[in-house]
């Protein structure tokens, strides 16, 4: 018996369903190639890890990082903040660190500066910074250069233990270097850190 041959309808369906099977193919490929942060893993070891520790003082931020000291006299109390571009193979970061202070300390500081609670933020000569490398960091957030893709994130630090969901976007948590990253669609929009004890279990 004779087989009909095979009408035009039919090598284009097939025609169209190799050609998915090839896109398809090359997808995996290239999602199995994901290029981590080159960077990334030096600064978990430099800052995120003493962080968590919580013995990340300001002077390894300035070795790394080399910036200026910001004095802001808000209501609910001083803030000191160590600003700097943290330069990578990604392009400059924009690090921003919190010195732990307590409340006299920070009383002393707007005296000193001569600002009230409310006044506009103001910068911090390097004779301070010098006196103040010793301060611990409470805080320390990363801004990428824009577009940095969130796979490759996840290929430079692994999965996140907690995804959560956000009113914009998701968070992703790594508990054991005290950090969530923030994500709008698959971007990162900031990284953010604390010690690692703000992540224990309230008692």
């Amino acid at each position: 018996m004779t087989r009909a041959p095979l009408k035009m309808q039919h090598w284009l369906l097939f025609g169209a369903v190799a050609a998915l099977f090839f896109a398809w193919g090359a997808w995996l490929m290239r999602s199995g190639e994901v290029t981590p942060v080159a960077d990334l893993p030096r600064w978990r070891d430099v800052l995120l890890q003493p962080l968590a520790d919580d013995r990340l003082a300001l002077r390894q931020v300035q070795a790394l990082a080399p910036g200026e000291l910001w004095l802001q006299p808000r209501l609910d109390g001083a803030r000191v903040l160590h600003r700097a571009e943290l330069a990578g193979a990604e392009g400059s970061w924009a690090l921003e660190a919190e010195l732990a202070l307590s409340e006299a300390q920070g009383d002393s500081l707007l005296a000193a500066q001569g600002l009230r609670a409310g006044d506009a933020e103001r910068a911090l000569g390097q004779t301070l910074t010098g006196q103040m490398a010793d301060f611990a960091v409470r805080s320390l957030s990363l801004k990428p250069p824009p577009g940095l893709a969130a796979e490759r994130l996840a290929a430079s630090l692994g999965q996140p233990r907690l995804t959560l969901e956000l009113a914009e976007g998701q968070a992703w948590v790594y508990p054991q270097w005290g950090l969530t990253v923030h994500l709008r669609g698959d971007k990162v929009e900031l990284l953010h850190a604390v010690p690692g004890r703000e992540f224990a279990p309230r008692p």
